[in-house]
């Protein structure tokens, strides 16, 4: 596998290493050793899996709790995924990385503590696997605007329209207003 760097260091791409042929292809999506040394030592609890429709946002959520990083990709479909440091202390506060995933390039996304995470659905559905450092705790999570003005994610929305989203993060809080990590 090949970890990649983005403008935010802690946050990495990483770039399986495919072998296929006519049959079909195989590949390996995560190896301890590697991953602790590229990208952390804390150990993945929970993994989960998702179906969405073209046009859903799902996100940018982050637990002040039970923290979680995220191993993120997607199985089938395409998404444009979003890291966002929202540790006060970090030279890269407030700044965000959005790449592609898809099936087809089978990329992943390294998403450390202390990040709120989100994806757009770009293809007609998408499957989004995750595997999480902390167990989910709904008591403990945030959502944060999607659209945030401070944030200025460049959202690849499909004829601009806005995307479906959950009650929770229709009451989603504006960065200025969102709890932070220290």
């Amino acid at each position: 596998m090949k970890y990649i760097d983005t403008s935010i260091p802690e946050v990495k791409i990483i770039e399986p290493t495919v072998f296929g042929d006519n049959r079909g292809f195989f590949m390996e999506t995560f190896r301890v050793d590697e991953f602790t040394q590229n990208c952390s030592e804390k150990p993945f609890v929970q993994d989960n899996h998702s179906k969405s429709s073209h046009g859903i946002l799902r996100g940018l959520h982050y637990q002040l709790k039970n923290t979680q990083g995220k191993l993120v990709r997607v199985t089938s479909g395409e998404v444009y995924d979003v890291a966002v440091d929202m540790r006060e202390s970090s030279a890269t506060f407030g700044q965000h990385v959005g790449v592609i995933l898809s099936g087809e390039n089978k990329k992943q996304l390294w998403v450390p503590e202390g990040f709120a995470h989100g994806f757009y659905v770009m293809s007609e559905s998408a499957e989004f696997v995750y595997k999480c450092t902390d167990y989910y705790a709904p008591e403990h999570e945030i959502s944060l605007t999607w659209n945030d003005a401070n944030l200025a994610i460049n959202w690849p929305l499909t004829n601009n329209q806005a995307p479906s989203l959950s009650a929770k993060d229709k009451n989603a809080l504006s960065f200025n207003e969102a709890p932070k990590f220290t």
